[in-house]
């Protein structure tokens, strides 16, 4: 569930960056004052489904990075259902766009998932892993964005110095002349399995 990083938001909102933010309902249980202050700018932020319970799409026991896998395609359903009803309830919003926890996937999670009328968020730049890096080391990945890259980082670990790599990260591409948006101003493209999958 984690906590909420009112200093990366508070820097997005006062430079005007759109972001898509994926949202677990643990998280929105947990953050209410989050939440608000989300819903107070849906000019710059969409929401995105993060599932119910934070718990991998992929079938079988394992665990992966520590997280809890699904292990059957009932479980996969009901964390992706789970997610966007508890948005939609805290929102009014049905979100449109699914990241499933760790973004692994087995084979079999991704038509499921997109025949739940959900389209499979991916990135192209992690720039935290996990909000585990320095604020240095974040800065120097989000540097080397280039034009079309999707750039995954956290917001909810308010007490890891990742989230001040962030908000210079993203100072350091505005200055060099970056636009950002939210993924819903592009066409959702169901995620290829070579690329997502387990």
């Amino acid at each position: 569930s984690g906590g909420f990083d009112h200093k990366m938001i508070e820097a997005l909102i006062s430079w005007q960056v759109s972001a898509t933010l994926f949202l677990t309902a643990r998280w929105i249980r947990s953050n209410p004052e989050g939440l608000k202050i989300i819903l107070e700018h849906q000019n710059l932020f969409a929401i995105g489904n993060h599932g119910s319970e934070h718990i991998a799409a992929v079938l079988g026991s394992a665990t992966i990075f520590g997280v809890r896998t699904a292990g059957d395609e009932d479980a996969i359903k009901a964390e992706v259902i789970g997610g966007a009803d508890a948005i939609q309830k805290a929102t009014g919003l049905m979100p449109k766009w699914y990241r499933g926890a760790t973004a692994l996937y087995s084979p079999e999670a991704l038509p499921l998932i997109q025949s739940l009328g959900f389209s499979v968020a991916g990135f192209s730049l992690n720039a935290d892993e996990g909000a585990s890096l320095s604020a240095g080391a974040v800065t120097e990945r989000m540097k080397r964005a280039h034009h079309g890259d999707v750039i995954i980082a956290h917001m909810n670990q308010p007490h890891h110095p990742s989230g001040a790599g962030v908000i210079a990260g993203v100072r350091a591409l505005l200055d060099q002349g970056a636009i950002f948006t939210k993924l819903e101003t592009s066409t959702p493209v169901f995620a290829s399995l070579d690329r997502y999958a387990l």
